[in-house]
């Protein structure tokens, strides 16, 4: 009594225009939506990394043109109020940047 009829089907599903398992999951519709999703996030995070290269040249570029002068030019400043306090010590008086209960009793 053993027919035919109640066996599967020997035949290979994975032959016939890419009919096997992993093309039958992907028709899945979450798979669609995971794959989108996935792609919509690649896509943002790669606008995101290019536009914070963008921001970090425009702020270093902003530092080198306008904070480095800056720098500069109080460390000049502050190198000329020691300068002016050391002489005025040398001559005598309270120096100007000196406050008044610092300087020398008269």
């Amino acid at each position: 009594m053993a027919s035919s009829s109640g066996k599967r089907s020997s035949s290979k599903k994975s032959g016939r225009g890419g009919e096997g398992i992993l093309s039958r999951i992907n028709e899945y519709s979450i798979v669609k939506m995971g794959k989108s999703a996935a792609s919509d996030a690649g896509y943002v995070a790669k606008r995101l990394l290019k536009s914070t290269g963008k921001a970090a040249w425009i702020t270093a570029t902003t530092f080198i043109v306008l904070g480095i002068p800056l720098i500069i030019e109080m460390d000049r400043e502050a190198q000329f109020n020691e300068a002016a306090m050391q002489e005025a010590s040398l001559l005598g008086g309270a120096a100007t940047g000196q406050p008044v209960f610092m300087a020398q009793p008269k």
